[in-house]
């Protein structure tokens, strides 16, 4: 049974897909091109500004477009960060069941801490969650172990004792570099790096139900 229980935050907690989605396409139409349908995007969300840019405009962080792209992408989601921005369905109950069990719960994301603070404070999980760490609250993301043993080290947790929860395979591979026990959820984005049973996780689960249960289970 872990002591605590980390998540990652888009694709995992929450479905940022619309907004991350209304902001790339509104620079699509500033660039006179073709708004992109959600369903291409939304597999592309976890991988933030890079995945967008490259799901929209097929670029990446080498082409000289790129820097200023990025720069008016963010001001794009920045001003749109919490309007279709939910909790992935069951995440509530999820929730409520950690702290039924005694279990701390923080969060721990690549997205930068100016997005990240607020949205989780307009997501209302700000009194609840026991820590936040953002993509630059430490010297490397994910998938360094960094962030990670961050959290632990906030809630004063032993990494082997943690249990990390994420929707792409570098959730899984920085949760095992940090030496916790990893849970894949299939409902979020995934990326580009293949389907979550090849991704080493300790566990895989299709709802957060599931996840609930079985931690449950343990407890008994």
């Amino acid at each position: 049974m872990p002591d605590a229980v980390l998540f990652d935050l888009d694709g995992t907690l929450a479905d940022t897909a619309p907004d991350l989605g209304a902001a790339v396409n509104r620079l699509l139409e500033e660039e006179n091109r073709a708004p992109q349908p959600l369903s291409l995007l939304r597999p592309y969300t976890s991988q933030g500004v890079r995945g967008m840019l490259y799901a929209g405009f097929g670029i990446g962080p080498d082409d000289p477009a790129y820097a200023p792209l990025a720069e008016r992408f963010l001001a794009f989601y920045a001003e749109r960060l919490c309007e279709d921005t939910r909790l992935f369905d069951g995440i509530a109950e999820l929730l409520d069941a950690l702290e039924a069990m005694g279990l701390a719960w923080g969060i721990v994301t690549n997205k930068r801490m100016r997005y990240t603070d607020p949205l989780v404070e307009r997501l209302g999980l700000t009194p609840r969650t026991r820590c936040v760490v953002s993509g630059d609250t430490t010297a490397a993301a994910k998938p360094s172990p960094l962030p990670i043993l961050h959290a632990c080290s906030l809630l004063g947790c032993a990494p082997q004792k943690a249990l990390y929860v994420g929707d792409d395979r570098r959730d899984i591979v920085a949760g095992q570099a940090a030496g916790c026990a990893t849970v894949a959820v299939a409902y979020g984005y995934l990326g580009d790096s293949g389907p979550p049973a090849t991704w080493g996780a300790d566990l895989i689960v299709d709802h957060p139900a599931e996840l609930a249960r079985h931690l449950a289970a343990r407890r008994r």
